[in-house]
């Protein structure tokens, strides 16, 4: 049986959302698995029985949702980001400067690429994945910058609130 994909993303795509959701309780998570789950169902198609399309996109959802949690249970994204949100939120000039200097100070002897994967990841708001793509590194790739990243930028938070 062959799959038109086009149909079953339009009549069980809502189903598939609903059911990502419920699993990762994140919206921007949800859209990105529900995609992942079309993506899986086109790149497999050949190899899919559709008999039963309804189940099929349930349980390729749930699957995919769950590696995701699993995932983040073994890689957590929650970095210490504190420093960033911290930057990231400044308003006053004087703070701003303040800010310019510290993050001169955190991508001093970084490479350019680390502060655009930076970039992406806390202002832009990507994913690990999405900025994996987006800098042509690997998710564990982009992970190890931003752990040594995380980890310069806590020594200078020590220092900054120190004195």
């Amino acid at each position: 049986m062959s799959l038109n994909i086009e149909e079953l993303y339009k009549k069980y795509g809502p189903m598939v959302l609903r059911r990502c959701r419920f699993l990762l309780k994140n919206e921007e998570k949800a859209l990105d698995a529900m995609q992942d789950v079309f993506v899986n169902l086109i790149t497999n198609s050949e190899k899919i029985d559709g008999s039963y399309p309804s189940s099929l996109l349930h349980r390729i959802a749930t699957n995919i949702c769950l590696n995701i949690i699993r995932s983040e249970q073994r890689h957590p994204e929650t970095i210490d980001d504190e420093i960033f949100k911290y930057i990231a939120d400044f308003n006053d000039p004087a703070d701003t400067i303040s800010a310019n200097d510290l993050l001169d100070s955190i991508f001093r002897d970084e490479k350019a690429s680390t502060r655009e994967i930076a970039t992406m990841l806390y202002l832009d708001r990507m994913t690990l994945e999405q900025t994996a793509f987006q800098s042509g590194l690997s998710v564990s790739g982009v992970r190890k910058r931003m752990r040594l990243l995380k980890e310069k930028a806590s020594f200078l938070k020590e220092e900054i609130y120190e004195n």
